[in-house]
């Protein structure tokens, strides 16, 4: 039984408490060992019993006439089923109660609320007018948090309204009600006059301020809170960063450093703002960190929940950190945290972004209950891998079970069709996505499809496509085109690509490299220059390859010609020795690649110190022979790299996964699996 703790012996309630709890335990317990009272009933679901036991009490409940026609019971059996998910439990026990009074309404209008039943919960407020119930300084907050979670203006305004009629709308609590349903619902100066005219503000009127602005994007006016709040003597805390944090995303270093700070200033780091912490720096594209910061928090003593868990993981996958989000998976199997649906996605997105197939197939299946985003996870886990089969068979098991794929699961069976290059499949599950699941394709579903026919070679096909849209073309849908040029030397339609992309994003430089290799593929060496000339001219570098690899739980970091690196001298020993063995097997440096990364006269030189290169030779001196070698890189992976991993894993008879921003390259016996189209 959950939550039950021992208690001291002295106590006649807490023996019979433990007596009866080990009564429950057993299969065929004897009623007549104890005695039910309206005290130990109450010790008993003030501990949130389970829902197997919780059933079985409430039936000891139902045969003892006092107890079941007890109102204190009764409310406390709600709250009990409530915590448990059980809604229409709860329900029934507020329907069959014969003589309600206000708390029976705020456990039910509660219940609802923090169940996400937010239009229930507003139902059973506006019934409490017919049995004769006044709301009080309870029931306010509940409803309002539930117009907030609708985002409902007019509700609020109504409850607003209400609150004003019988003078709570200086209460503190019904005061941050109002603030965060005034937020929620884009009223920003409603929300701050609410604030202004509260004779009492606690830390939560504060936070709830912040919130309010930074889920509308004004990160600026919500720091602005946060140091009125200061010169009123109050200190921001968890709340505050946890407040906060919608603004936080995607955003610039020094809001980044401002929330860093106000974390190193708490002088009580709880639980809560270290998860803040984390999921700041994941929400950042700063995995590196977030991982750090995991491993201080286990430092100091705090012990991560399935928050924190399911926070860092897409950290420990962006990094290829496997071993460090095995050892996760681990603490999650020895602390019990599983069954949790959001944890389980997250472990099964941390190793397909690992190349781990297998064991985010074993979490799947092992899943006791699954959503469309466990099913899209694992799809796309198989798309990104280049097992297009596999992804379409699922996407198909999925409908066979009966759920019904959303807008996001037909990106990830599209992408997989893409990756794969199966076309005939990937046509016709736009059209099922279209004609059948009446789904209004976005503009991910329109680059899937014109990867798709350019990754087939349909390259006028796929611009036709494009002309025929019913939105603008991003950058992803022209960059997917120019992709296919480049593959297919398609001059014509690689020109207007290129020429599109330099209007939506003239800083790129990845879409200037393609069109370089293009022109560089044709032999069009003036226009190589031209397109050289025009980078510098706008002063455009391109980014630094940056390759990853995990060792011993540490994650080990190299760039192109790196030789910072304690090991330098051996890597770049190993290295030699390798292009040496590579050439005895016919490896010719693809020169042409240089112009992906670098202009310097020696192209040869160059190609061989390239990230990969770096990581893998680094990978090889410190593994065992056999071992699988995992590299994550930040940028698309070059010719002349994508032929050096092939050999190798030849010639060393090794497995070599690396994962570039496109997809993920297994490399084995010479072969990858993505069929040369990347």
């Amino acid at each position: 039984m959950t939550a039950i703790y021992p208690v001291a012996r002295h106590f006649p309630v807490a023996k019979q408490l433990q007596t009866l709890v080990s009564s429950i335990q057993r299969p065929n317990f004897s009623q007549q060992n104890v005695v039910l009272t309206e005290n130990l009933c109450g010790e008993i679901l003030d501990k949130s019993p389970d829902i197997k036991y919780l059933r079985k009490l409430h039936s000891r409940i139902c045969i003892d006439h006092d107890l079941h026609s007890n109102p204190s019971i009764a409310i406390k059996l709600m709250r009990a089923y409530a915590a448990c998910g059980e809604l229409v439990s709860t329900r029934h026990i507020f329907d069959k109660s014969p003589e309600k009074n206000v708390v029976f309404f705020n456990v039910m209008i509660r219940s609802y609320v923090n169940n996400h039943l937010y239009g229930n919960g507003l139902h059973v407020f506006k019934s409490m007018a017919g049995h004769g119930i006044n709301p009080d300084h309870y029931t306010y907050p509940c409803v309002l948090k539930a117009s907030s979670g609708l985002e409902d203006l007019l509700v609020g305004l109504q409850i607003h309204a209400a609150v004003v009629r019988v003078g709570l709308d200086l209460n503190v609590f019904v005061g941050n009600g109002l603030i965060s349903m005034y937020g929620k619902c884009g009223c920003l100066e409603e929300a701050g006059r609410v604030l202004d005219e509260m004779p009492y503000r606690d830390i939560v009127s504060w936070n709830s301020l912040v919130s309010a602005y930074a889920r509308n994007g004004q990160f600026d006016n919500a720091l602005e809170v946060c140091r009125e709040m200061e010169l009123m003597g109050l200190k921001p805390d968890a709340g505050t960063m946890a407040s906060l944090l919608p603004a936080v995303t995607n955003t610039s270093l020094d809001n980044v450093s401002l929330v860093k700070e106000m974390f190193m200033k708490l002088a009580d780091k709880s639980l809560v703002s270290w998860n803040v912490m984390i999921a700041v720096y994941v929400n950042n594209a700063m995995p590196a960190e977030a991982v750090a910061i995991f491993s201080q928090m286990e430092a100091h003593g705090v012990e991560p929940d399935a928050i924190s868990i399911a926070s860092v993981l897409p950290a420990c996958g962006d990094l290829s950190a496997l071993l460090f989000g095995r050892n996760i998976h681990e603490y999650v199997i020895r602390k019990r945290l599983q069954p949790n649906l959001s944890l389980d996605n997250a472990l099964i997105d941390m190793y397909a972004k690992c190349g781990c197939l297998e064991f985010a197939r074993e979490v799947f299946d092992q899943m006791k209950f699954r959503d469309v985003v466990s099913w899209t996870s694992m799809i796309s886990a198989y798309g990104m891998n280049g097992k297009g089969p596999d992804a379409v068979s699922l996407f198909s098991r999925m409908q066979d079970l009966g759920l019904n794929p959303d807008s996001i699961a037909f990106v990830s069976v599209l992408s997989a069709c893409s990756h794969a290059g199966l076309l005939d499949e990937g046509k016709y599950y736009f059209k099922l996505m279209t004609e059948e699941c009446k789904i209004v394709p976005r503009i991910e579903h329109f680059a899937c499809m014109v990867d798709l026919l350019g990754r087939a070679g349909q390259v006028d096909e796929a611009y036709a496509f494009i002309k025929k849209m019913p939105m603008e073309p991003n950058e992803r849908v022209w960059g997917a085109l120019l992709s296919a040029c480049r593959v297919y030397s398609n001059m014509t339609i690689g020109l207007i690509a290129a020429d599109q992309l330099f209007q939506l994003s003239p800083e790129q430089s990845g879409y200037y490299v393609l069109l370089s290799n293009i022109y560089a593929k044709a032999g069009r060496w003036k226009d190589v220059t031209t397109v050289r000339s025009i980078m510098k001219t706008k002063g455009i570098k391109k980014m630094p390859g940056v390759s990853n690899f995990e060792l011993d739980g540490q994650v080990h970091t190299f760039l192109a010609g790196d030789q910072s690196h304690p090991q330098s001298k051996q890597i770049y020993e190993k290295l030699d020795v390798l292009v040496g063995k590579m050439k005895e097997a016919g490896y010719v440096p693809e020169t042409d690649s240089a112009l992906h990364d670098v202009e310097e006269e020696d192209k040869e030189c160059h190609l061989a110190v390239h990230s990969e290169k770096l990581a893998i030779a680094f990978a090889i001196l410190n593994t065992p022979p056999g071992t699988p070698i995992r590299i994550t890189k930040n940028l698309r992976v070059c010719g002349d790299c994508h032929i050096a991993a092939k050999l190798i894993s030849k010639i060393l008879r090794r497995d070599i996964i690396v994962r570039d921003t496109n997809r993920f390259h297994h490399f084995y016996n010479g072969v990858c699996s993505c069929g040369d189209y990347w």
